[in-house]
């Protein structure tokens, strides 16, 4: 049976509701002051950090920044690990190690793990959760407990324009070429070719383009009707606006 409301219990909410907008309201002042931009890097120094880039509040773990280094109007989403080197305080030399492209989103939790060269090229999207690293563990020693063993490291390169689904996988030595889609929790190592669609673990092409016969085999799905040209950006925005309300 659900409890009756009383004035007694209408009142006691009320104090609560004003808590509860006073904490929303609090948590939003520290996520705006705590976002991390060109004009206001707090103690983060990269080796650049273009026009229009800003990393959410609460950041991931981020070390190596002088060796890092983001194009313009990136987006970094909430709890992104970003790491150049294998730790701390080391001297990685004059070149950068971790090189983010124009235009990049990294969604939130990713981690971007350069213990050597990693290259994500000018508007590149990535879902929740995606792991890039450099580096993997080595084996080859069945005595010696795997953690202990030195790893191997092999550069990474994602071309432009890429979409990388939630959970996705990118593994040491991949190369990805323009305008892949790595379909969510896929595990991509080697190469890859551009226009394609990779999916599984470990990932393989499902999917090709070619200007002659366009994509093998057949989407199976229309194509997205573009925005009409005479639609502007501020009725997108407005439109955004009244689905959030």
């Amino acid at each position: 049976m659900p409890k009756n409301r009383n004035t007694f219990s209408s009142l006691a909410a009320a104090p609560r509701r004003l808590a509860q907008r006073a904490v929303h309201s609090g948590w939003a002042w520290v996520q705006r002051t705590g976002a991390v931009t060109a004009a206001h890097p707090g103690r983060l120094r990269f080796g650049a950090i273009g026009a229009g880039t800003k990393l959410a509040f609460p950041q991931g773990t981020v070390f190596g920044e002088p060796w890092i280094r983001l194009g313009d109007h990136c987006i970094v989403g909430e709890h992104v690990t970003l790491t150049a080197g294998m730790m701390p305080d080391l001297d990685l030399g004059p070149d950068p190690i971790l090189r983010i492209g124009n235009g990049v989103v990294l969604g939130r939790g990713s981690h971007v793990i350069a213990d050597t060269t990693v290259t994500i090229g000018d508007d590149c999207y990535f879902g929740p959760y995606v792991y890039v690293t450099s580096t993997n563990h080595s084996y080859d020693d069945p005595h010696t407990p795997i953690g202990k063993q030195w790893p191997r490291m092999d550069p990474v390169e994602i071309g432009p324009g890429c979409w990388v689904g939630t959970g996705a996988v990118i593994l040491p030595g991949a190369r990805i070429g323009r305008n892949v889609v790595v379909a969510a929790g896929a595990v991509v190592r080697g190469e890859v070719p551009d226009h394609a669609v990779v999916a599984g673990a470990p990932a393989r092409v499902v999917r090709t383009w070619d200007a002659e016969s366009g994509w093998q085999p057949p989407l199976r799905t229309p194509a997205p009707v573009p925005i009409p040209e005479e639609v502007t950006p501020e009725q997108l925005i407005a439109l955004g606006e009244m689905g959030e309300a």
